[in-house]
């Protein structure tokens, strides 16, 4: 069953406002903490064209989706900390878009995306609210692509079934977020990441398609501190 990111969204909310009456804790250096949350990731497409034989300006918009995420981090310092984001693989929905816009879902695909961070964090390591930012990298491994039978009608009519794979890529990925203590030991954590990712699709009919996917990721959850 999906996560709701809208019930997250209120959840986080009521103890973003318990944090308020509650005791705030260091985060400082030599502090481990793990967090356990849920991630949209939006990829915001800019598609190239499919290159022949197509019919022209043929190009793929992607869809969302909501997973659940966990990441780990440690503080370098009072104020850097180092953190990996991790979780389970999205799983994106390839549409017709250009000239094939409205044929529908034409494919699906899981992408998983590590992430590794150093991020600097605002005001005093015993702050009840530590505003951060960060940049890294992501790898984008795109994994179980499957093609639909509009895929094959569009690019092989008649022929074997089409199916696809995406490259996987190296990214530059930055970060702004927010981290709320709510007790000595646990926080909730509001994040936004924005990754530059431009990949190749290549379709098993001979085409290859330029995608620019430049997702963003939107995560929020609850962490605690050792």
């Amino acid at each position: 069953m999906k996560v709701c990111l809208h019930n997250v969204v209120k959840l986080a909310a009521v103890a973003a406002a318990m944090a308020v009456t509650s005791a705030a804790s260091a985060q400082s250096a030599g502090q481990w903490t793990a967090k356990l949350g849920v991630g949209e990731i939006t990829p915001v497409v800019t598609s190239g064209d499919l290159s022949a034989p197509a019919l022209p300006h043929t190009k793929a918009a992607v869809g969302s989706d909501v997973e659940p995420i966990f990441n780990i981090g440690y503080g370098l310092t009072d104020h850097v900390s180092a953190e990996l984001d991790l979780g389970f693989p999205y799983k994106h929905t390839l549409y017709g878009a250009g000239s094939v816009s409205g044929t529908g879902k034409l494919g699906t695909v899981k992408a998983l995306p590590p992430t590794a961070l150093i991020q600097y964090r605002f005001n005093a390591p015993n702050a009840m609210f530590r505003p951060y930012v960060g940049i890294g990298a992501t790898y984008a491994y795109f994994t179980k692509a499957t093609g639909t039978g509009q895929l094959t009608a569009i690019l092989q009519p008649g022929g074997a079934p089409v199916s696809f794979k995406i490259d996987n890529k190296l990214a530059a990925t930055a970060q702004v977020g927010l981290v709320v203590n709510m007790t000595e030991r646990w926080f909730a954590d509001f994040s936004f990441l924005k990754t530059v990712l431009k990949t190749h699709v290549h379709y098993s009919s001979g085409q290859v398609q330029e995608m620019t996917l430049n997702p963003k990721t939107m995560s929020m959850g609850i962490g605690y501190k050792f």
